[in-house]
């Protein structure tokens, strides 16, 4: 019997890039509420500008969580390239966010502390849409085929060889 089929292997790995995207987009979703309704609350600035406090802070927090954790593996090559574009789409995001806090705010009315929260959680799902799609497209770049290939082949054949070295020297 041979191996998982190439699509069900390439479906398990996007099943775990989810998971851990998840994992630090749920707490930079948490940071950016908490942030966001301490801002609100605890000073007079207004709320579509509390919201971008918000966003920026959940911002820092998770380039962290998605460059050490979530796309650790990735190409690190062009860290200032990579830094600068997630800044760009997660500015993009943050105007899709507070984009549809603003419309409910300022255009439909709804001002209520639940509101605020309820239009600044749909606001933060829309934009994770794009952000994930984004970040895996244009930021968080697999290393090439070619190059995968020729790490895994230069770490197999390094492997190789001690063990050959290792055999060969407890024979004598």
């Amino acid at each position: 019997m041979s191996g998982p089929s190439p699509l069900r292997s390439r479906l398990e790995l996007l099943g775990r890039e989810i998971v851990k995207f998840g994992a630090v987009g749920g707490a930079g979703v948490l940071v950016n509420l908490v942030v966001f309704n301490l801002v609100r609350h605890t000073t007079e600035l207004p709320v579509v500008r509390a919201g971008i406090v918000a966003t920026i802070v959940a911002i820092l927090f998770n380039y962290v969580g998605f460059r050490y954790f979530t796309y650790r593996d990735r190409d690190k090559s062009r860290r200032t390239k990579e830094l600068a574009l997630f800044l760009f789409f997660s500015a993009v995001g943050l105007v899709i966010e507070n984009g549809i806090l603003y419309a409910a705010t300022y255009w439909c009315g709804w001002n209520t502390p639940l509101q605020n929260n309820v239009f600044k959680f749909l606001g933060i799902g829309i934009a994770t849409l794009f952000r994930f799609w984004s970040y895996r497209s244009w930021v968080f770049r697999a290393l090439p085929a070619k190059e995968a290939v020729e790490t895994a082949e230069s770490f197999l054949t390094e492997k190789g060889r001690s063990e050959a070295s290792r055999r060969g020297s407890s024979r004598s």
